[in-house]
């Protein structure tokens, strides 16, 4: 299966940014903060140095947020260490985990799998149209076996959260 280039994304997530430049900013305070504590104290050394840059370089890419990109019958999330992508026009099933970390999971009929946080999704609605416009198309075509429900549901509160939002922007809540 092809894999689209981020240049032909017709959506990508508005927060990523952000998020990417708070996880730079806590990673160099983390490192810099810690090499001056050391260097205090009299006890930093190449090797404590190294320490402590990899330890700011292992707080950046846990923090650093998941790149959610969307097209026209694709998805793709891209993470530090991989990319995941499912073609939003051939899905079979779709789970919803909630908890401390709701995620949503998505496979397609070529075995591909996805897993992202529905909270993106609520953030960037046009991931979300282009997400929707390729789930009516595997209804359609018949692929969508499970999940439909769960898509039903999120399209809900979605929604739900964007006429709220609506409502306080005017004034009217």
């Amino acid at each position: 299966m092809r894999r689209p280039d981020d240049r032909w994304a017709r959506a990508g997530d508005r927060h990523w940014r952000g998020g990417a430049m708070l996880a730079t900013g806590c990673a160099a305070l983390f490192g810099a903060t810690s090499l001056l504590v050391d260097w205090d104290a009299g006890t930093l050394s190449p090797p404590r140095a190294l320490l402590w840059l990899g330890l700011s370089a292992a707080l950046f890419i846990v923090l650093l947020p998941a790149r959610v990109t969307a097209g026209t019958g694709w998805l793709a999330v891209r993470g530090p260490w991989r990319r995941q992508m499912v073609r939003t026009d051939a899905l079979t099933t779709v789970w919803r985990y909630d908890g401390v970390s709701p995620r949503l999971v998505l496979r397609d009929a070529y075995g591909h799998r996805l897993e992202l946080d529905p909270r993106v999704l609520a953030a960037n609605p046009l991931i979300w149209h282009e997400l929707d416009t390729g789930v009516r198309r595997s209804v359609a075509h018949g692929t969508l076996l499970h999940g439909g429900d769960v898509l039903d549901r999120l399209g809900r509160d979605i929604d739900g959260e964007t006429a709220r939002a609506v409502l306080k922007a005017s004034g009217l809540s």
